[in-house]
């Protein structure tokens, strides 16, 4: 494994851990973990980096080893405002690498957006946002936290040892070896008086979040984005599992490692800002997403297509030619070529059924 070290750094009130690996002379590149994750989870992706690289991970407030919040709730700007701090600390002069995971990546997309001229590039780990909700669930969410406010503190289950941490985390990993699950479970878990192992952060995250979601803004946000974006959707995650999505939704979202790989290719292409259809594996044909509405909110998939749209634009502004328009150019082609002894249009064999069913 490579080594790492430890930087603590004050940010607003608290203090910071971050775990930082490489020269520090290096290119710097921030990682930003999820949801009850810590720093240390990355160990395993610098092992595998190519090249030099200045790697520096947070832990979020509350958890790891930096500190828990002086309150009884943690809210998401928390994690822009402390992100621009870090970013600012560490790399002052120049825009930055970004990737996070899951809500890291959901927090480095928005921010990408949010402040476009200190983010060079961003890879979204599975930062899928969330359901969008609507504004009559407010009463009863604010009354759920009310509710989760005057029960007994929130706590995490504890562990006999690390040994039995790590037999958990194997649970939820099949790959994960016994050897890497027991390096994780010594930075996720963090020993007690009595001997048992408790996770290390604030079971105060455990409290749902009195404010809705709000899906258009998250979209406003990655609209702006103007680095680019590489998204990643593991082809076996649990995601929409974990987010309690619905099997249209979970169907609609097999087919985002398609989407992604059609948004590199074609290039520049102007994608619809509609998600009322998507592509199918390998880019042959299209399927219609039934839960339109709910694939829309949970996995807000059009504004990424936006972002090749944006990309699109700016070529365009410098002159390049993009595959849209190459597209559209070998389309003219096509309908010029008309065979002699039908008329039909050659090369294309849709078309060619479709007016041959005309003429019947």
């Amino acid at each position: 494994m490579k080594p790492s070290e430890s930087v603590f750094v004050p940010v607003r009130g608290l203090r910071h851990h971050c775990r930082c690996w490489g020269d520090a002379r290096a290119p710097k590149l921030f990682m930003l973990h999820g949801w009850m994750d810590v720093s240390a989870s990355f160990q395993f992706v610098v092992d595998a980096l190519r090249g030099e690289w200045r790697v520096i991970a947070p832990d979020w407030r509350g958890f790891g080893l930096s500190e828990w919040a002086k309150g009884d709730s943690y809210w998401f700007p928390d994690y822009f405002a402390d992100l621009e701090y870090l970013i600012g600390h560490f790399q002052p002069e120049a825009p930055t690498l970004l990737i996070g995971h899951s809500m890291g990546g959901n927090v480095a997309a928005m921010y990408a957006g949010i402040r476009p001229e200190r983010v060079a590039k961003l890879i979204d780990l599975e930062g899928f946002g969330l359901r969008g909700a609507r504004a009559g669930e407010a009463p009863e969410r604010y009354a759920q936290w009310l509710g989760e406010l005057a029960d007994k503190k929130p706590s995490f289950r504890d562990y006999d040892s690390f040994e039995a941490l790590a037999e958990r985390l194997r649970g939820n990993n099949a790959r994960l070896s016994r050897e890497k699950a027991l390096f994780l479970a010594r930075h996720w878990g963090a020993a007690k008086p009595d001997g048992r192992v408790a996770l290390a952060s604030d079971p105060a995250h455990k409290l749902v979040n009195p404010v809705l979601y709000r899906l258009e803004e998250a979209e406003a946000c990655w609209r702006n984005v103007a680095a680019p974006v590489l998204w990643i959707a593991g082809a076996e995650s649990k995601a929409a599992e974990f987010l309690k999505l619905s099997s249209g939704s979970r169907r609609a979202q097999g087919v985002l490692p398609a989407v992604d790989r059609t948004r590199h290719r074609r290039r520049g292409s102007h994608a619809p800002s509609r998600p009322a259809r998507a592509p199918c594996r390998g880019d042959r044909g299209v399927s219609r997403v039934r839960c339109r509405d709910e694939y829309r909110s949970s996995l807000s998939l059009h504004c990424f297509r936006r972002l090749a749209q944006t990309r699109g634009a700016r070529r365009a502004g410098r002159g390049e030619r993009s595959g849209g328009a190459r597209a559209h150019r070998s389309r003219q082609r096509i309908r010029t070529r008309r065979s002699a002894r039908t008329g039909r249009v050659a090369g294309n064999p849709l078309r060619r059924w479709r007016r041959a069913s005309r003429s019947r």
